[in-house]
Protein backbone atom coordinates (compact mmCIF):
# COMPACT_ATOMS: atom_id res chain seq x y z
CA UNK A 1 0.00 0.00 0.00
CA UNK A 2 1.70 3.44 -0.67
CA UNK A 3 1.85 5.97 1.48
CA UNK A 4 -1.21 8.42 2.00
CA UNK A 5 -0.86 11.86 -0.12
CA UNK A 6 -0.78 14.95 1.64
CA UNK A 7 -3.49 17.31 2.05
CA UNK A 8 -4.23 20.48 -0.23
CA UNK A 9 -5.73 23.52 0.55
CA UNK A 10 -8.13 25.66 -1.46
CA UNK A 11 -10.93 28.15 -1.35
CA UNK A 12 -12.57 31.00 -3.02
CA UNK A 13 -11.06 34.16 -4.45
CA UNK A 14 -12.01 36.55 -1.60
CA UNK A 15 -10.69 33.39 1.05
CA UNK A 16 -14.29 33.49 2.87
CA UNK A 17 -14.84 29.47 1.96
CA UNK A 18 -11.49 27.60 2.43
CA UNK A 19 -11.51 23.92 2.57
CA UNK A 20 -8.61 21.35 3.06
CA UNK A 21 -9.12 17.98 0.92
CA UNK A 22 -7.08 14.58 1.12
CA UNK A 23 -7.68 13.07 -2.57
CA UNK A 24 -6.15 9.59 -2.93
CA UNK A 25 -4.74 10.77 -6.23
CA UNK A 26 -3.66 13.91 -8.48
CA UNK A 27 -5.39 13.44 -11.44
CA UNK A 28 -8.49 15.80 -12.24
CA UNK A 29 -10.49 16.15 -15.42
CA UNK A 30 -12.02 18.52 -17.77
CA UNK A 31 -15.81 18.72 -18.08
CA UNK A 32 -17.31 19.89 -21.33
CA UNK A 33 -20.58 20.39 -20.68
CA UNK A 34 -22.57 23.06 -21.27
CA UNK A 35 -23.60 23.40 -17.42
CA UNK A 36 -20.21 23.48 -16.37
CA UNK A 37 -19.16 26.28 -19.02
CA UNK A 38 -21.84 28.05 -18.05
CA UNK A 39 -21.41 28.06 -14.45
CA UNK A 40 -17.38 28.49 -14.74
CA UNK A 41 -18.37 31.66 -17.63
CA UNK A 42 -15.42 29.23 -19.49
CA UNK A 43 -15.19 26.79 -22.24
CA UNK A 44 -14.94 23.91 -19.76
CA UNK A 45 -13.97 23.09 -16.27
CA UNK A 46 -11.43 21.39 -14.29
CA UNK A 47 -12.05 18.88 -11.55
CA UNK A 48 -10.80 17.13 -9.27
CA UNK A 49 -13.41 13.78 -8.45
CA UNK A 50 -13.11 12.63 -4.83
CA UNK A 51 -15.03 11.73 -2.15
CA UNK A 52 -17.16 13.78 0.05
CA UNK A 53 -15.95 12.80 3.43
CA UNK A 54 -12.17 13.76 1.81
CA UNK A 55 -13.42 17.72 2.28
CA UNK A 56 -13.30 19.75 5.36
CA UNK A 57 -14.47 23.33 5.02
CA UNK A 58 -12.66 25.27 7.13
CA UNK A 59 -12.93 28.97 6.49
CA UNK A 60 -14.96 31.27 7.74
CA UNK A 61 -18.08 30.70 5.85
CA UNK A 62 -19.02 27.71 4.35
CA UNK A 63 -19.96 27.22 0.37
CA UNK A 64 -23.58 27.88 -0.77
CA UNK A 65 -25.16 25.73 -3.00
CA UNK A 66 -27.47 25.86 -6.40
CA UNK A 67 -29.42 23.00 -7.10
CA UNK A 68 -28.44 23.06 -11.22
CA UNK A 69 -30.80 19.73 -12.09
CA UNK A 70 -33.13 17.91 -10.08
CA UNK A 71 -30.72 15.23 -8.93
CA UNK A 72 -27.29 17.86 -8.93
CA UNK A 73 -25.91 20.99 -7.31
CA UNK A 74 -23.41 23.59 -7.68
CA UNK A 75 -21.63 24.66 -4.18
CA UNK A 76 -19.86 28.80 -4.51
CA UNK A 77 -18.49 31.36 -2.77
CA UNK A 78 -22.02 33.29 -2.04
CA UNK A 79 -19.79 36.66 -2.15
CA UNK A 80 -17.30 36.72 -4.59
CA UNK A 81 -18.90 33.69 -7.21
CA UNK A 82 -16.09 31.60 -7.04
CA UNK A 83 -17.16 28.01 -8.48
CA UNK A 84 -15.87 25.32 -5.96
CA UNK A 85 -18.19 22.22 -6.63
CA UNK A 86 -20.12 20.28 -8.11
CA UNK A 87 -22.16 16.98 -6.84
CA UNK A 88 -25.18 14.37 -7.64
CA UNK A 89 -27.21 14.57 -4.23
CA UNK A 90 -27.31 10.56 -4.16
CA UNK A 91 -23.34 10.30 -4.29
CA UNK A 92 -20.64 9.76 -1.93
CA UNK A 93 -18.40 11.31 -4.13
CA UNK A 94 -18.23 14.94 -5.59
CA UNK A 95 -15.89 16.86 -8.02
CA UNK A 96 -13.52 20.14 -6.43
CA UNK A 97 -12.56 23.02 -9.04
CA UNK A 98 -8.68 22.93 -10.01
CA UNK A 99 -8.93 26.27 -10.00
CA UNK A 100 -10.08 26.78 -6.42
CA UNK A 101 -6.73 24.60 -5.31
CA UNK A 102 -4.00 26.64 -3.73
CA UNK A 103 -1.76 24.98 -5.56
CA UNK A 104 -3.55 23.55 -8.96
CA UNK A 105 -0.05 22.77 -10.46
CA UNK A 106 -0.39 19.66 -8.28
CA UNK A 107 -2.76 18.10 -10.43
CA UNK A 108 -2.53 16.52 -13.80
CA UNK A 109 -5.72 16.16 -16.27
CA UNK A 110 -6.36 12.77 -16.90
CA UNK A 111 -9.51 12.87 -19.56
CA UNK A 112 -12.22 15.03 -21.13
CA UNK A 113 -15.85 14.35 -19.86
CA UNK A 114 -18.71 15.26 -22.33
CA UNK A 115 -16.51 16.01 -25.61
CA UNK A 116 -19.85 16.13 -27.65
CA UNK A 117 -20.45 19.78 -26.07
CA UNK A 118 -16.50 20.63 -26.27
CA UNK A 119 -16.43 23.94 -28.06
CA UNK A 120 -13.77 23.23 -31.30
CA UNK A 121 -12.26 26.68 -31.42
CA UNK A 122 -11.12 26.53 -27.93
CA UNK A 123 -9.72 23.30 -28.00
CA UNK A 124 -6.09 22.06 -28.10
CA UNK A 125 -5.70 18.67 -28.52
CA UNK A 126 -3.62 17.01 -25.36
CA UNK A 127 -3.79 13.37 -26.18
CA UNK A 128 -5.83 12.81 -23.32
CA UNK A 129 -8.96 10.14 -23.77
CA UNK A 130 -12.09 11.87 -24.04
CA UNK A 131 -15.96 10.61 -23.02
CA UNK A 132 -19.60 11.31 -24.25
CA UNK A 133 -21.89 12.24 -21.14
CA UNK A 134 -23.80 9.46 -22.59
CA UNK A 135 -21.83 7.12 -22.45
CA UNK A 136 -22.15 7.29 -18.83
CA UNK A 137 -24.94 4.47 -17.51
CA UNK A 138 -25.15 5.57 -14.35
CA UNK A 139 -25.76 9.23 -15.36
CA UNK A 140 -27.53 9.06 -18.03
CA UNK A 141 -29.92 6.94 -15.84
CA UNK A 142 -30.59 10.04 -13.24
CA UNK A 143 -31.30 12.12 -16.42
CA UNK A 144 -33.95 9.94 -16.71
CA UNK A 145 -35.20 9.01 -13.70
CA UNK A 146 -35.89 13.35 -13.62
CA UNK A 147 -36.43 14.70 -16.57
CA UNK A 148 -38.06 11.21 -18.41
CA UNK A 149 -36.66 8.17 -20.53
CA UNK A 150 -36.53 9.97 -24.08
CA UNK A 151 -34.37 12.59 -22.38
CA UNK A 152 -31.76 14.64 -24.21
CA UNK A 153 -28.96 14.93 -21.15
CA UNK A 154 -28.12 18.59 -20.78
CA UNK A 155 -29.15 22.32 -20.18
CA UNK A 156 -32.10 22.05 -22.97
CA UNK A 157 -33.57 19.49 -20.94
CA UNK A 158 -33.34 21.80 -17.56
CA UNK A 159 -34.24 24.76 -19.61
CA UNK A 160 -37.62 23.17 -20.52
CA UNK A 161 -39.00 22.53 -16.70
CA UNK A 162 -39.85 24.50 -13.94
CA UNK A 163 -37.01 25.21 -11.70
CA UNK A 164 -37.92 26.47 -8.18
CA UNK A 165 -34.80 28.80 -7.98
CA UNK A 166 -35.80 30.48 -11.34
Amino acid sequence: MSPALPPVQGGCLCGRVRYEARPEHREGYYCHCRMCQLAFGNTRAAYLNLRKDEVRWTGAEAPRFYQSSKFAQRGFCGHCGTPLTFEFLDSQRMDLSIGSLDDPAAFTPASHFAVESRIAPWHAEDGLPGERLDGFDGIMNRWREAYGPEVEAGLAAIQAQPHPER
